[in-house]
């Protein structure tokens, strides 16, 4: 597997890092407002910040 070059111009040294930055603080701020925040993943668009669906729990009766 090969390294990732890093960009020869200086100006784009941190611009991964800063997106990521940029990304997570957008992400927050949405969940902390309750806004959307949409991304394009896996060839769909989807609201990271919508509530995440609970799995239905099963009640069992006493028999």
């Amino acid at each position: 597997m090969k390294k990732k070059e890093q960009p020869k111009d200086p100006d784009l040294l941190g611009a991964t890092q800063a997106l990521k930055r940029s990304a997570a603080s957008a992400l927050k701020l949405a969940r902390k407002t309750h806004t959307p925040c949409y991304v394009y993943k896996d060839g769909k668009i989807v609201d990271l910040a919508a509530p995440r669906a609970k799995a239905p729990t099963i009640k069992h009766q006493a028999a």
